[in-house]
């Protein structure tokens, strides 16, 4: 089985455009932007003008967004966009609405992070049925217990874009799975907990079988959608590269750090498994360059 590989631009030192252009000649399925204005001391680049620069710069990558934080906006804004988008792009839009999880950048810019997970699952949820309904519908009419929303239009009137889930808990792989296109799993599961985008300790636990346990959870709850992947990945010499590596030894996801070839093999087993889009996260620079001929090797 293959997979498509998205590509997250996670920086403001390069052109986003030119970024986007050279994953696309690199041969990349697609190229996707995260919804931060900071991670740590790292500035990241905005997610709803980054997007639109990458597709006026691209002609065959998808453009997705990889997650638009749903704690920072209205769904109504972000189904607005997301139509714009798919516009902007000439079809090729994929619309990911993520739960939001950054305690410490939400606080940092002024805005409340709900302390309560149920909180945040609870908002994820009515936010995607939101966007489900204004996909389908271009209007609506939302009673729940975080939005009451009354929309007369919405538009442009364009084919709607996928719409992208990323899911870790039962509850939201629950709701929102039946109502997504494409369903992210997040391995581990902390889509909603506020730990980070990386907590080692509890990666290194996760095993191929239940990788594919997650997998086959999706297809179950909708057969028609597609299953997702995200992970981590390094190529390549870097010293981080090899931290990474020494940090998840014995696991599975040590093999995503170190030769391209040795990272695009391990790639393929988790598309083996029923992954049929996969989201990777750069640890380095030169590591989307450094894997992409893996990748195109590997399809033979």
């Amino acid at each position: 089985m293959t997979a498509r590989y998205i590509a997250v631009l996670a920086e403001t030192r390069t052109s986003p455009g030119e970024w986007a252009a050279a994953r696309e000649a690199e041969g990349w399925d697609g190229v996707a932007v995260s919804d931060h204005a900071f991670m740590g001391t790292q500035p990241l680049p905005h997610v709803w003008v980054t997007a639109a620069e990458m597709a006026g710069a691209t002609s065959r990558a998808t453009i997705a967004t990889c997650f638009a934080n749903n704690l920072l906006r209205s769904p109504v804004e972000f189904a607005q966009a997301s139509l714009a988008l798919q516009r902007t792009s000439g079809g090729r839009f994929e619309a990911g609405l993520g739960a939001g999880w950054d305690q410490a950048e939400m606080e940092a810019i002024g805005l409340t992070f709900p302390a309560d997970v149920g909180e945040r699952a609870g908002r994820y949820i009515e936010a995607g049925r939101v966007v489900r309904a204004l996909f389908d519908d271009r209007t609506l009419a939302f009673t729940g217990r975080w939005y009451e929303l009354q929309v007369p239009a919405i538009g442009p009137d364009v084919v709607s874009p996928p719409l992208v889930v990323s899911v870790g808990g039962k509850r939201t792989t629950a709701a929102l799975a039946p109502i997504a296109d494409i369903v992210e799993v997040k391995l581990p599961g902390f889509a909603t907990t506020g730990k980070g985008p990386l907590h080692v300790r509890s990666l290194r636990a996760v095993t191929l079988a239940e990788v594919a346990e997650r997998l086959d959870e999706v297809r179950a709850l909708n057969p028609s959608a597609v299953p997702a992947l995200f992970v981590n990945v390094g190529c390549g010499n870097d010293p981080l590269v090899h931290t990474m590596r020494g940090a998840l030894a014995g696991s599975f996801s040590e093999h995503l750090y170190g030769d391209p070839a040795e990272v695009a093999d391990m790639l393929g087993q988790l598309a083996g498994l029923g992954a049929r889009r996969i989201t990777l996260g750069a640890l380095t620079d030169t590591s989307y360059r450094l894997l992409a001929p893996a990748l195109a090797a590997g399809r033979g």
